[in-house]
């Protein structure tokens, strides 16, 4: 008989002059957190890159280390002045690059830049940066048809909506399966060329890499294998209906350590597990046994590097740009406010629910008209797949209706910005905005709404965020929404405007006091220490 995992259900409460919850004498709220593990307790201590990095080392010491995900943290580019080095933006990348430095290690992730092919050896390294090395990228190419199949096909168009619940079909093709089956098998090929005959740890981010767990086990056996999964997973039914489930899950088995952002996510996974494959789950440990093999499951909240984002705020390129904003989109020069959101247009992201918001907002407080601007910057994001399509004209048909109905001759309620903003511009909306809006249907984390806390060392702006984030979990001073109640919606974010200031200073202060406990280094120290333990063939007992 299996150990049941003790659950409590209970219900949070919302105190209406604070909107902060309040705790019943269980310890879930409706969200579906169950018992926490220990570690996921914030520590008063704050974590630091030299910690982390002093972690690494002595990971290094016994073994490679090998970081791996679809996206590469440096593209190479053909521009008008010759090739140059792109950094996608990517919170990600900051966190991860430094310990790849640190310890010389390598990073294996797919070559997708222009100039990509042309500054590698003939083994499809380069090194970054190229004119003083620190670390190896090596890259791995993808045909059309291989990128069709296993990221717009496998990875966006099916486990990237199975996963999230936003009510948007997933579409399976066997095609598809086969080429991200291919591609899995080609990531696996190129780390063991890198890994030679040495030990190594491989650090697997996120979902497009399910099954190279295992793929890498069966050859390697004595690999340390972690993953990070940085979306949501979902309840055992929503996943039945995924054609190669046990597949996919016998290959994220190969793992030793398999991290989500939060507790509910790593329940909802050994649920999935002990209901559909061969396995023990303990759940008193949070392990799953497969073929003897144990494979860890943790929760380790992603965050950001609050300090550096901090001080990139500061910067005179942002006061720059914070002007030009404020110059182009004023409307109303005595008491003009923003209403500001940033993200990828993505159908997860609540973007259509937070225009008809706002739209309520108006119809239930003209006397806004004219004073307040709602202003999206948004990154088109995945246009080869459909359901991204359909979305993007859903939107422009919203945004004409709202400014139809409300619009005067001097005033534009809403202007919705499609571009590739740049970080400096996107530091300068998060400064200008009185009110952020972060309303995802469903998230694992969310590093916006932590990036715009991070932006305002001032102490000002509200946020107004998602439960169904992560970060809602840690960001309790936020003004929490429920995105699909859009009269509630209206409602909190009229709140969150006529807020006084000494409340939002208050609430500001206290979420910038919840990110420096749990920044991006902390989250990398969490992993680090259970692989040391691992290396060492000791439980980690403060993590259970």
């Amino acid at each position: 008989m299996r150990t049941q995992l003790k659950r409590f259900t209970s219900s949070r409460l919302i105190d209406p002059t604070l909107n902060k919850p309040t705790w019943s004498t269980a310890v879930t709220d409706e969200l579906g957190t169950t018992s926490r593990i220990k570690g996921e307790q914030a520590r008063e201590e704050r974590a630091s890159p030299q910690t982390l990095m002093s972690l690494a080392s002595q990971v290094a010491k016994d073994a490679k280390i090998i970081v791996v995900s679809n996206r590469e943290p440096v593209v190479h580019e053909l521009t008008d002045h010759g090739i140059e080095a792109i950094r996608p933006a990517s919170g990600l990348v900051t966190g991860l690059e430094p310990i790849v430095k640190a310890v010389h290690g390598t990073w294996v992730a797919h070559g997708s830049g222009s100039a990509d092919r042309q500054v590698v050896d003939r083994n499809d390294r380069v090194g970054i940066p190229r004119e003083h090395p620190e670390y190896i990228l090596r890259r791995v190419w993808l045909t059309r048809r291989e990128e069709a199949g296993y990221y717009y096909g496998l990875s966006n168009n099916a486990l990237w909506p199975l996963c999230h619940i936003a009510y948007t079909r997933p579409v399976f093709s066997r095609s598809d399966w086969d080429q991200y089956k291919a591609v899995n098998e080609k990531f696996c090929s190129a780390i063991l060329e890198e890994v030679g005959q040495e030990r190594a740890v491989i650090f697997i981010q996120d979902y497009h890499l399910a099954l190279l767990p295992r793929l890498l086990k069966n050859n390697r056996p004595d690999l340390t294998v972690v993953q990070f999964w940085h979306i949501p997973w979902p309840n055992r039914e929503a996943f039945r209906i995924f054609p190669w489930g046990e597949e996919l899950l016998d290959g994220l088995l190969g793992n030793d350590i398999l991290g989500f952002h939060v507790q509910y996510h790593c329940n909802n996974f050994l649920d999935t597990v002990d209901r559909g494959i061969e396995a023990k789950v303990d759940y008193e440990h949070f392990r799953v046994f497969r073929g003897g093999h144990p494979t860890i499951v943790r929760p380790f909240p992603i965050s950001i590097d609050q300090a550096q984002i901090g001080r990139d705020a500061q910067q005179p390129a942002v006061a720059v740009r914070l002007g030009q904003l404020r110059t182009q989109f004023t409307q109303a020069p005595d008491e003009q406010q923003f209403i500001v959101g940033v993200d990828r247009i993505d159908y997860t992201k609540g973007i259509l629910e937070r225009l008809r918001g706002f739209d309520t907002l108006l119809k239930d407080h003209p006397e806004l008209k004219g004073r307040v601007t709602f202003l999206n910057f948004s990154a088109p994001s995945r246009t080869h797949v459909e359901a991204y399509r359909e979305l993007d004209d859903k939107i422009d048909e919203l945004v004409d209706e709202v400014n139809w109905r409300h619009q005067t001759e001097q005033w534009v309620p809403v202007q919705f910005l499609r571009s590739h903003h740049d970080y400096v511009t996107v530091l300068a909306a998060y400064q200008l905005a009185d009110v952020l809006m972060v309303t995802s249907l469903h998230d694992g984390m969310n590093l916006v709404a932590k990036e715009f806390v991070a932006a305002r060392g001032d102490e000002s702006g509200v946020l107004v965020l998602s439960t169904y984030t992560g970060a809602a979990r840690e960001l309790e001073d936020a003004v929490l929404v429920n995105p699909y109640d859009t009269d509630l919606l209206a409602e909190q974010m009229y709140a969150a405007l006529t807020m006084p200031q000494s409340d939002r200073q208050r609430r500001m202060r206290h979420l910038r006091e919840a990110i420096a406990k749990n920044d991006i280094y902390r989250w990398g120290e969490r992993i680090f220490q259970e692989i040391l333990h691992i290396h060492k063939g000791v439980p980690n007992e403060a993590a259970v």
